[in-house]
């Protein structure tokens, strides 16, 4: 299936590994023109090494997403280097684990920076762009929290529910001008902040790491954690020709994880 993304600039935030590479990864793949940014520059500069190789156009930005000086200079860059962005994915390491009694006003003032506030700042610098030109693709990586709340996540439920309505809303004002918004759910995918949300339910519950991962997969009824590379597919179809009229939809990947009926 051609996607109709050669060419096509992409911003992709927070890509240095997990879901944010493998995001940046499949829409290289396709042809799209790729700025990859994340705090860590050795990470950084290997998944963009990695990208050059397969012979795809990338540039990597050293960006903290909570600042709004480096989140101006990710867009500029891109901009610079490839031309205005057709396609924005939002994306973070994701807050701090921890129940209401174990996070402080400096824990909330992080999760409200790094995961809305940035998603809100690179929203409002690519859509002149994409208003411009009359097409534009905007996805943002949430969770499978913001369906059904996951404990010991208060943060990320919080504010991840929070970019959740920020973007239906926003999708329905730039609907009749060719852009999209959307947002994917990732589930319990082999990343490092499963690692970390699996250390941390650990020691909260006094069970192994992996009895934890044994019970999440047991929850699971693909019975098995996710692949990055799973939710790559599903963004790089998103971010297609394809998908022009899917909008303000909240997509899970996690193997049926979400027991709604919708």
């Amino acid at each position: 299936m051609d996607l109709g993304l050669a060419g096509k600039v992409a911003v992709v935030a927070a890509s240095s590994k997990g879901l944010g590479r493998a995001a940046a990864e499949e829409l290289a793949s396709e042809g799209a023109r790729v700025a990859i940014c994340a705090r860590g520059t050795e990470a950084l500069e290997e998944t963009r090494a990695a990208i050059a190789a397969a012979g795809r156009e990338v540039i990597a930005v050293p960006v903290d997403l909570s600042d709004p000086e480096d989140l101006e200079n990710l867009i500029r860059e891109a901009e610079a280097n490839f031309g205005p962005v057709d396609i924005l994915v939002t994306n973070g390491g994701g807050p701090s684990p921890g129940t209401f009694d174990e996070v402080d006003d400096d824990a909330w003032d992080a999760a409200v920076q790094g995961t809305l506030a940035s998603v809100v700042r690179l929203c409002r610098r690519v859509l002149p762009g994409m208003r411009e030109k009359g097409w534009g693709r905007i996805i943002n990586i949430t969770s499978i929290a913001v369906k059904q709340p996951v404990d010991g996540l208060i943060l990320s439920n919080a504010v991840r529910a929070a970019v959740t309505g920020f973007a239906r809303t926003l999708a329905n004002e730039v609907a009749s001008e060719g852009i999209t918004v959307n947002n994917v759910m990732p589930g319990f995918t082999w990343t490092d902040r499963v690692d970390e949300l699996a250390d941390k339910q650990a020691a909260f519950t006094g069970a192994s790491r992996e009895e934890v991962i044994t019970g999440w997969k047991a929850s699971i009824p693909a019975a098995r954690l996710g692949e990055p590379d799973e939710l790559g597919a599903l963004i790089a179809f998103l971010a297609s020709e394809r998908a022009a009229y899917i909008t303000g939809q909240s997509i899970p990947v996690d193997g049926g994880w979400i027991r709604s009926l919708i």
